[in-house]
């Protein structure tokens, strides 16, 4: 009797110290596990970071063009490619998956380096207006806008930072294993691949 129930207690023992250990071995998981998620959410804020920066630009051309247009009427042409790139960057509806859908990435980075490339083209005409230069409205948006591209600058490379980090831990041991368990939702991110010319922020400097 004393043998049985010794034996039952070393089972009981043997038992306890299994689930212990995988107690001790689920904890010692659920960091690398609540990482995805973690960096999953690092990567859609420093989006709207993005998306926020893109879109102050886009609401000081209105008055950048006008005002412009106040003293260079004929400069129709350049004018009028600001206007349509803008309006070609409001009209561009970003669907919720364009973080993990390449055509919808692509289209919204190209027309935003279209308007980028109209914006400097303007910019450069101004340089042969001095009393446009020298105009208070002006000047205010001037800086306003080399703030915001500054900002828009900041917000594309953390952007890119938190892409690259949640891309490398989802595609890399144990980070893939746990995606493909816990998250197969989540899935790569794109990020931005134009060239580095074409992303340069518009020359606002007009001292």
């Amino acid at each position: 009797m004393n043998s049985l129930a010794s034996m039952q207690g070393k089972i009981w023992i043997k038992l306890l110290v299994v689930v212990v250990v995988i107690v001790l071995l689920a904890m010692s998981l659920v960091p690398g596990i609540n990482r995805i998620p973690t960096l999953d959410e690092a990567v859609n804020a420093s989006w709207s970071q993005v998306t926020n920066q893109y879109q102050r630009r886009a609401d000081l051309i209105p008055n950048l063009v006008s005002t412009v247009k106040g003293y260079a009427a004929h400069e129709r042409e350049t004018l009028t490619a600001v206007v349509e790139a803008r309006s070609k960057v409001a009209q561009t509806t970003i669907p919720k998956d364009i973080l993990t859908n390449p055509e919808a990435f692509q289209k919204f980075q190209a027309n935003q380096a279209q308007l980028s490339s109209a914006l400097s083209r303007l910019l450069v005409v101004v340089e042969r207006y001095p009393d446009l230069k020298a105009n208070q409205n002006f000047l205010s948006l001037q800086s306003q806008l080399e703030g915001t591209e500054n900002r828009i600058a900041v917000a594309r490379r953390d952007y890119i930072n938190t892409v690259k980090q949640f891309n490398t831990h989802i595609r890399t041991i144990p980070g893939r294993w746990f995606q493909a368990f816990f998250f197969p939702e989540l899935t790569v991110k794109q990020n931005f691949t134009a060239a580095a010319s074409v992303n340069e922020a518009p020359k606002v400097n007009f001292n």
